[in-house]
């Protein structure tokens, strides 16, 4: 098995970077540990493991975040602390800006951006230090972290393999504890694709809870990725929240995922998706340990029964209509240049073309499609408190790979036909909890999307919170390089 089980610390992670982040905010809090020590374990990590995965990239002068962290330090002195998340280190997704970091996006080199997207102002209002980006796909596309510009992600538990993505350089750096807590964006499983690789946790939330400017709920959500539910938690508590530029985010006061996440979660009743009876392709081991998670929620008390097929073939076309309208909106500018258009990648291209073949009906059956798969799958929550599905169709494959290309002897059609099985709930908006289940016999970990229902993000981290009591896949089986 490519990862060991251990209860024990390993030696390889010192004291800062091995703590939750929940404990790491308390212990500088505390004084027990200064935010200069912090950020100097931190940077340490990031130097001695950074070159085996490369996740971080574009980062940030040293002697710039130990000033920072100095900074810190001397507010904590005259009493004042910013928030929880107080001389974090922290890496932003190369698809948002972050004031004096380029924007990438994986594809060219651009000027530092001059404004923080609205979460990233949160987490530095909280406390957090920017130490560098994260690596991305060439504009986030396909759920496997490669580009000209930084090269490729690979995975900490196999180095050979791909991390995932489109947030594989979060994951990534986030299993090799060099972030304590860590943001991603999702549109077909960027957030939960990579956290199933990686072996941490990540929630997409539903629509308007982390709060993105426009009348038009879009696809794409940002949402936090972590080691543990209550780390998880909190850094929602931080990105949530409403915002006048935001008239679709959702009023409730954030500081609700503050609070402990423990309940009695037994009689609670989780609808077993699966493969859709058969529809999705898996590589073999992947339902087998997914339904290893489901018994485990039913030895917490939990009634697991299988949930009611739906139309999932419909939901596939109406996605790809979402995809290719909302892609090759933000891609046709860049698409106009020959030069630029040259450079981007065959699978880029494929959602431009896609968009500039787009009409007027074709945007219609889109929003009617959505709103009748939402209606679909509200209805199974009229039976269920919870639906279970795999968060992954495949384990981490070669690196090597642009992506697979067929899946137990089923052809992909497209370059993302493999991850198909996180676009229904993209599509029906509902939040999903990506939560680790366990290793293959080669040591490649994956995981089980837990979706609740809509504006359910808190009940879904309670569940989840009683699922890692009584697994802690993050904890007991680190990294190879970190044993």
């Amino acid at each position: 098995m490519g990862a060991e089980l251990s209860g024990i610390p390993s030696a390889n992670v010192p004291e800062p970077v091995r703590l939750d982040a929940v404990e790491l905010s308390w212990s500088i809090r505390q004084r027990e540990l200064s935010c200069v020590q912090v950020a100097e374990a931190f940077l340490t990590q990031i130097d001695r493991f950074n070159p085996l995965v490369n996740a971080i990239v574009s980062r940030a002068d040293e002697e710039d975040v130990l000033a920072q962290a100095r900074a810190r330090d001397a507010e904590l002195d005259r009493g004042e602390c910013a928030g929880w998340m107080h001389g974090f280190p922290i890496a932003v997704k190369d698809l948002s800006d972050a004031a004096g970091f380029p924007t990438t996006q994986g594809f060219q080199r651009q000027e530092p951006a001059t404004a923080d997207a609205l979460f990233v102002r949160r987490m530095k209002e909280a406390g957090a230090i920017v130490v560098g980006k994260t690596n991305v796909p060439e504009f986030g596309l396909g759920s496997h972290t490669f580009n000209s510009l930084f090269g490729t992600t690979t995975n900490p538990y196999d180095l050979s393999r791909t991390a995932g993505g489109s947030s594989g350089g979060a994951a990534a750096a986030l299993a090799m504890r060099m972030l304590p807590v860590a943001d991603g964006s999702d549109f077909m499983g960027s957030l939960r694709t990579p956290a199933a690789f990686c072996n941490v946790l990540s929630l997409r939330p539903g629509f308007g809870r982390v709060p993105t400017p426009g009348f038009l709920g879009e696809p794409s959500v940002v949402g936090p990725m972590a080691r543990t539910i209550r780390d998880l938690a909190m850094l929602l508590s931080t990105m949530a929240g409403p915002d006048e530029r935001a008239p679709l985010s959702l009023p409730q006061d954030p500081a609700l995922f503050t609070g402990s996440p423990r309940r009695d979660v037994a009689g609670l009743r989780i609808g077993w998706v699966g493969d859709f009876d058969g529809y999705l392709p898996t590589e073999p081991g992947v339902l087998e340990l997914c339904a290893d998670a489901a018994r485990l929620f039913e030895r917490l008390g939990c009634v697991v029964e299988p949930a009611p097929r739906l139309p999932v073939e419909q939901a596939w076309e109406t996605f790809l209509l979402w995809r290719r309208w909302m892609l090759g909106e933000s891609l046709h500018e860049v698409h106009r240049s020959p030069t630029a258009r040259a450079r981007m990648k065959p699978e880029a291209q494929y959602e431009v073309d896609g968009y500039l073949e787009l009409g007027v009906r074709d945007i219609a059956a889109a929003r009617a499609g959505r709103d009748a798969w939402r209606e679909s799958v509200s209805d199974l929550f009229d039976r269920f408190d919870f639906l279970l599905a795999p968060s992954t169709q495949v384990f981490p494959f070669d690196a090597d790979l642009r992506w697979p290309a067929e899946i137990d002897g089923t052809a992909m059609d497209t370059y993302h036909r493999w991850m198909e099985v996180s676009a229904p709930w993209t599509l029906s908006g509902h939040p999903v909890l990506n939560l680790p289940a366990g290793f293959n016999d080669a040591g490649f970990p994956t995981g089980v999307q837990l979706i609740g229902p809509g504006h359910g993000e808190w009940p879904l981290l309670q569940l989840g919170h009683a699922y890692e009591q009584a697994s802690d896949w993050t904890h007991t089986v680190l990294p190879p390089p970190l044993t």
